[in-house]
């Protein structure tokens, strides 16, 4: 049994500053797990889950010189795998609409008009789940996804937290997603 595992963040994080490979070692074994299941959530995919984590500690060891830290750790690395999910979830996008305008490109004219009506169905169907979305839980939605307004913003418009704000987004996608989920497979070529 190692030391280090009692030693706390801030150390850890000034030992990992002068090169110390053991405090890096014990950084990652104490958060690893937490954040590949923070990321395992949103993503929905370990192995994208694992990647985005050991991306995350990649970048620490790199930087570690220059490394500041403002806040805990544990926030920190909550926060730089939550952005490393964004950045992966924005390339899935663009890779997703690169793939679709080829697909779009070599389609015949009679198919992609009947793209864009099931597409504009679909718009229908989500538009109807949204609706049925709990009351408080829609507006949230709605502000967050429509509205374009931060959480921060939110929290202050609807007197409630951040987090809760966050939490809300996050449940409303969740119910959307498993609601669409089958209706998809309709919409699949």
């Amino acid at each position: 049994m190692s030391v280090y595992n009692e030693y706390t963040d801030d150390f850890l994080l000034n030992l990992l500053k002068e090169d110390n490979q053991s405090a890096y070692t014990e950084i990652f074994e104490r958060y690893s797990k937490l954040l590949i299941n923070h990321a395992y959530k949103i993503l929905e995919n370990q192995d994208e889950a694992n990647d985005v984590v050991q991306e995350v500690f990649l970048s620490i060891w790199n930087k570690r010189y220059e490394l500041n830290i403002t806040g805990s750790l544990s926030s920190y690395l909550y926060k730089s795998v939550k952005n490393r999910v964004l950045n992966h979830i924005a390339h899935e996008k663009v890779v997703s609409r690169y793939a679709d305008s080829i697909s779009n490109f070599i389609e015949e004219d009679y198919v992609f008009a009947d793209s864009n009506l099931r597409e504009k169905e679909l718009e229908a169907i989500i538009a109807k789940e949204i609706a049925l979305l709990p009351e408080k839980m829609r507006e949230v939605f709605l502000l967050r996804k429509v509205e374009e307004l931060s959480y921060d913003e939110i929290a202050l418009q609807l007197n409630i937290t951040d987090k809760t704000a966050k939490q809300q987004v996050y449940n409303s996608l969740k119910i959307l997603r498993e609601k669409l989920k089958s209706m998809m497979n309709l919409f699949v070529w």
